[in-house]
């Protein structure tokens, strides 16, 4: 029995020894190496392009789409209703549609288009 607690009391200090053991990256050291390691995932990453559609029979044109826009993808008309300004810029993060009251907007991802022709 002395035993059994002899060895348990050995494997707590010798876990807490480990836990108590400093690291040798300073902490700014490991923030830019997760920051150095994200950019460079990012880069490898190919660019998603979105399609953004607009019912306007279902649009009313309170400008909330526009007004959510992190990348001001769409802007309002002249006519008051929303219009795509610039798909191309759109992250698919799909604010203008989850925030549309008559679900009148809709964001897809594009679909790939062949880059060799038949």
């Amino acid at each position: 029995m002395a035993e059994n607690t002899e060895s348990s009391k050995q494997r707590k200090t010798k876990a807490s020894q480990a836990v108590q053991e400093p690291t040798t990256a300073k902490p700014q050291e490991l923030e830019a190496s997760e920051v150095a390691t994200s950019e460079a995932e990012e880069r490898e990453k190919p660019k998603r392009f979105f399609d953004i559609a607009i019912f306007l029979g279902w649009c009313k044109g309170c400008g909330i789409c526009a007004a959510f826009c992190p990348r001001e993808c769409i802007a309002m008309g002249e006519d008051g209703y929303p219009a795509v300004k610039d798909s191309d810029r759109c992250t698919g993060c799909g604010f203008c549609e989850i925030h549309c009251p008559d679900f009148a907007i809709s964001v897809r991802a594009r679909k790939k288009v062949s880059s060799h022709e038949d």
